[in-house]
């Protein structure tokens, strides 16, 4: 059985793009696709539920998978690796449109082993290479920005309301997501100015 897999980072997001990109390649390698599994979740890990159930409940060895680009399965390239070697394993071969070299479908073993690990290879290379010309992008601005006088550094969050809706939180008047609500807060940020405000009285 063939597999389409799609995933967005966010509920904004439109899966449109991809799933016409997997309806055509079908079309085109006359290929008869079963089921498309679409996901709006993001790519930090692989704990997500239709990834999931896709991969444990639904593909079985000899199916195929089709992905529009190796990002789609997540955003670290080891752990595309070692999840794209997991699939290998159990025999499932796995086609990724935008980059052909990288695909499983049709290929021997040994010819699977060698051009999948030179393929991550070269995408975590060129990964990391772009990691680091935004990290220097980032730097030149901030240097630039301190000659002229106009970097600050980061600006400590105020909010004016803090004390009074810690308040109402602590008598629990309001839950902590109300709380984090009503002060524009993340969780994170909310438990650490709790800690601040806590030591400070």
């Amino acid at each position: 059985m063939i597999f389409g897999y799609i995933r967005v980072s966010t509920k904004e997001q439109n899966t449109d793009r991809q799933k016409e990109a997997i309806i055509d390649y079908c079309k085109k390698n006359n290929l008869t696709i079963d089921r498309i599994f679409e996901e709006k979740a993001s790519g930090k890990d692989f704990n997500r539920e239709v990834y999931q159930s896709l991969k444990t409940a639904t593909l079985r060895k000899g199916d195929t998978l089709i992905i529009k680009e190796l990002d789609r399965l997540g955003r670290n390239m080891e752990q595309i690796k070692d999840e794209w070697r997991e699939l290998e394993k159990r025999g499932i071969d796995i086609i990724s449109i935008d980059q052909p070299m990288a695909s499983t479908k049709d290929k021997s073993d040994i010819d699977k082993v060698i051009v999948s690990n030179l393929v991550f290879e070269l995408f975590s290379y060129f990964a990391q290479k772009e990691r680091d010309k935004i990290k220097d992008r980032q730097a030149e601005g901030i240097a630039i920005a301190k000659v002229k006088g106009i970097y600050k550094g980061r600006k400590p969050i105020k909010r004016d309301n803090f004390e009074a809706v810690y308040n109402s939180w602590k008598k629990g008047e309001i839950k902590a997501v109300v709380a984090m609500k009503m002060l524009d807060m993340s969780k994170t940020t909310f438990y650490r100015k709790v800690k601040e405000h806590e030591a400070d009285t």
